[in-house]
């Protein structure tokens, strides 16, 4: 992949993740939004942007940490199926960590796992579909490591929102790294697909 295909990588993924969490904002508290608008105020808007801007640019070195580990991954262990077996355990571990730490850190008394499951349940159905979609356009391989890097990286990089139990947080934090993770998953195959090999396909 040359310099110009990861320009393009890097700013059509900022583009793309910092509106969708820009977007998000303005979904979850669109009334006040909307008054500071109408009263000629844009500090709302832009803290918005720069929030979302901040976790577009985490996920995006998530995303280039991720490729330096599993190519580390595939070199110590030694086999593609050994290493995917690894990666199913991590993510296991991922999920599970985020029921059980977020409940025992802000559960109040009384309270189940039910209502801490909700978004991990929804990450992973969500990571289960891109998973797909990527193997689907590559080949099954690339299911488990796309599987891998929408769950475990994706929670690691959401971390500083997971320490507060605020909604708003929560989803302003997940939308923009999921979308950008999403693009860059499955924008990354395209981007090394040779121009020579097109053409011939075209032929």
């Amino acid at each position: 992949m040359n310099t110009r295909k990861v320009v393009f990588l890097f700013y059509s993924t900022f583009l793309i993740g910092t509106t969708s969490g820009l977007l998000m904002g303005l979904f979850l508290d669109f009334n006040t939004h909307m008054q500071d608008l109408a009263n000629g105020q844009f500090g709302g808007l832009f803290m918005l942007f720069i929030g979302a801007g901040i976790w577009t640019i985490i996920s995006q070195m998530g995303f280039f940490a991720y490729l330096t580990i599993h190519r580390f991954g595939l070199g110590i262990f030694k086999s593609q199926q050994l290493w995917n077996r690894v990666q199913v355990i991590l993510i296991a571990f991922a999920l599970f960590d985020l029921v059980f730490f977020r409940h025992l850190m802000f559960a109040t008394e009384g309270e189940t796992f039910a209502g801490y499951m909700i978004l991990p349940l929804f990450l992973l159905g969500y990571s289960l579909t891109v998973a797909y979609i990527k193997s689907k356009d590559t080949n099954f391989t690339a299911f488990i490591p796309t599987l891998f890097f929408m769950v475990v990286v994706t929670t690691i990089e959401w971390i500083p929102a997971l320490r507060e139990n605020e909604p708003t947080f929560l989803w302003t934090a997940l939308v923009p790294l999921l979308v950008a993770n999403t693009w860059q998953i499955l924008v990354l195959h395209r981007l090394h697909e040779q121009p020579n090999k097109a053409a011939a396909k075209k032929a």
